[in-house]
Protein backbone atom coordinates (compact mmCIF):
# COMPACT_ATOMS: atom_id res chain seq x y z
CA UNK A 1 0.00 0.00 0.00
CA UNK A 2 1.25 3.47 -0.87
CA UNK A 3 1.48 6.16 1.78
CA UNK A 4 -1.65 8.27 2.21
CA UNK A 5 -2.44 11.56 3.86
CA UNK A 6 -5.74 11.67 5.76
CA UNK A 7 -7.47 14.31 7.82
CA UNK A 8 -7.69 13.24 11.47
CA UNK A 9 -10.15 15.08 13.66
CA UNK A 10 -10.29 15.23 17.46
CA UNK A 11 -13.50 15.76 19.42
CA UNK A 12 -14.48 16.17 23.04
CA UNK A 13 -16.92 13.27 23.32
CA UNK A 14 -18.83 13.85 20.05
CA UNK A 15 -16.64 11.88 17.68
CA UNK A 16 -19.17 9.09 17.03
CA UNK A 17 -21.96 11.60 16.30
CA UNK A 18 -19.71 13.67 14.03
CA UNK A 19 -18.46 10.66 12.09
CA UNK A 20 -22.00 9.30 11.71
CA UNK A 21 -23.00 12.70 10.31
CA UNK A 22 -20.07 12.62 7.84
CA UNK A 23 -21.12 9.12 6.78
CA UNK A 24 -24.61 10.49 6.07
CA UNK A 25 -23.06 13.28 3.98
CA UNK A 26 -20.49 11.25 2.02
CA UNK A 27 -21.72 7.65 2.30
CA UNK A 28 -19.30 4.78 2.76
CA UNK A 29 -18.25 2.42 5.50
CA UNK A 30 -17.75 3.72 9.05
CA UNK A 31 -15.89 1.72 11.68
CA UNK A 32 -15.75 2.96 15.27
CA UNK A 33 -13.65 1.43 18.05
CA UNK A 34 -14.27 2.52 21.64
CA UNK A 35 -11.73 2.90 24.42
CA UNK A 36 -13.62 0.18 26.29
CA UNK A 37 -12.99 -2.35 23.54
CA UNK A 38 -9.29 -2.02 24.28
CA UNK A 39 -9.40 -1.79 28.08
CA UNK A 40 -9.93 1.89 28.80
CA UNK A 41 -7.52 3.18 31.43
CA UNK A 42 -8.93 4.72 34.60
CA UNK A 43 -10.51 8.13 33.96
CA UNK A 44 -11.21 7.45 30.27
CA UNK A 45 -14.83 7.03 29.15
CA UNK A 46 -15.04 3.42 27.92
CA UNK A 47 -17.78 4.47 25.47
CA UNK A 48 -15.62 7.22 23.96
CA UNK A 49 -14.23 6.80 20.47
CA UNK A 50 -10.64 5.64 20.48
CA UNK A 51 -10.50 5.54 16.67
CA UNK A 52 -13.02 5.99 13.87
CA UNK A 53 -12.42 5.66 10.15
CA UNK A 54 -14.78 6.49 7.31
CA UNK A 55 -13.94 5.25 3.83
CA UNK A 56 -16.25 6.58 1.12
CA UNK A 57 -17.18 5.40 -2.37
CA UNK A 58 -15.49 8.55 -3.77
CA UNK A 59 -12.16 7.46 -2.24
CA UNK A 60 -12.17 9.85 0.74
CA UNK A 61 -10.80 8.63 4.06
CA UNK A 62 -11.57 10.54 7.25
CA UNK A 63 -10.36 9.54 10.73
CA UNK A 64 -11.29 10.82 14.18
CA UNK A 65 -11.20 10.15 17.92
CA UNK A 66 -12.32 11.58 21.24
CA UNK A 67 -9.51 13.06 23.26
CA UNK A 68 -8.51 11.35 26.49
CA UNK A 69 -8.91 13.45 29.67
CA UNK A 70 -5.22 14.40 29.81
CA UNK A 71 -5.56 16.36 26.53
CA UNK A 72 -7.67 19.48 26.16
CA UNK A 73 -9.59 20.15 22.96
CA UNK A 74 -8.94 23.57 21.47
CA UNK A 75 -11.18 24.37 18.53
CA UNK A 76 -9.21 26.66 16.29
CA UNK A 77 -8.64 27.64 12.72
CA UNK A 78 -5.56 25.49 12.24
CA UNK A 79 -7.24 22.90 10.04
CA UNK A 80 -9.71 22.56 7.20
CA UNK A 81 -10.83 19.67 5.13
CA UNK A 82 -10.80 20.32 1.41
CA UNK A 83 -13.20 18.49 -0.89
CA UNK A 84 -12.66 19.18 -4.58
CA UNK A 85 -13.40 17.81 -7.99
CA UNK A 86 -15.40 18.46 -11.14
CA UNK A 87 -18.72 16.72 -10.38
CA UNK A 88 -20.81 19.78 -9.60
CA UNK A 89 -23.94 17.92 -8.49
CA UNK A 90 -22.00 15.69 -6.10
CA UNK A 91 -20.02 18.55 -4.58
CA UNK A 92 -23.03 20.85 -4.22
CA UNK A 93 -24.79 17.96 -2.48
CA UNK A 94 -21.93 17.70 0.02
CA UNK A 95 -22.01 21.47 0.53
CA UNK A 96 -25.75 21.54 1.14
CA UNK A 97 -25.47 18.82 3.80
CA UNK A 98 -22.39 20.30 5.48
CA UNK A 99 -23.96 23.74 5.96
CA UNK A 100 -27.15 22.33 7.56
CA UNK A 101 -26.97 23.63 11.12
CA UNK A 102 -23.52 25.07 10.41
CA UNK A 103 -22.09 28.41 9.33
CA UNK A 104 -21.33 29.61 5.81
CA UNK A 105 -18.09 31.58 6.02
CA UNK A 106 -17.76 32.16 2.26
CA UNK A 107 -20.67 31.31 -0.06
CA UNK A 108 -20.20 28.58 -2.65
CA UNK A 109 -19.86 30.71 -5.77
CA UNK A 110 -17.61 31.38 -8.76
CA UNK A 111 -14.23 32.80 -7.79
CA UNK A 112 -11.66 34.88 -9.66
CA UNK A 113 -9.63 31.77 -10.53
CA UNK A 114 -12.63 30.33 -12.40
CA UNK A 115 -13.72 27.59 -10.01
CA UNK A 116 -16.74 27.58 -7.72
CA UNK A 117 -15.52 27.67 -4.11
CA UNK A 118 -16.96 28.07 -0.64
CA UNK A 119 -15.94 27.74 3.00
CA UNK A 120 -18.11 26.67 5.92
CA UNK A 121 -18.06 25.21 9.39
CA UNK A 122 -20.38 22.30 10.00
CA UNK A 123 -22.54 21.90 13.10
CA UNK A 124 -19.59 20.24 14.88
CA UNK A 125 -17.25 23.19 14.23
CA UNK A 126 -15.17 21.44 11.55
CA UNK A 127 -13.94 23.81 8.83
CA UNK A 128 -14.58 22.72 5.21
CA UNK A 129 -13.54 24.08 1.81
CA UNK A 130 -15.48 22.92 -1.25
CA UNK A 131 -14.00 23.59 -4.70
CA UNK A 132 -15.80 22.71 -7.92
CA UNK A 133 -13.20 22.74 -10.65
CA UNK A 134 -14.12 24.63 -13.80
CA UNK A 135 -17.83 24.60 -12.95
CA UNK A 136 -20.16 26.23 -15.48
CA UNK A 137 -21.57 29.60 -14.43
CA UNK A 138 -25.13 29.55 -13.28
Amino acid sequence: MASRLNPYLNFDGTSAAAMTFYQEVFGGELRISTFGEYGAPEGVDPNGTMHAILETPAGFTLMASDLPPFRQLVNGNNYSISVFGDDEAELRGYWDRLVEGGLVEMPLERQVWGDTFGMCKDKFGTAWMVNITDAPQG
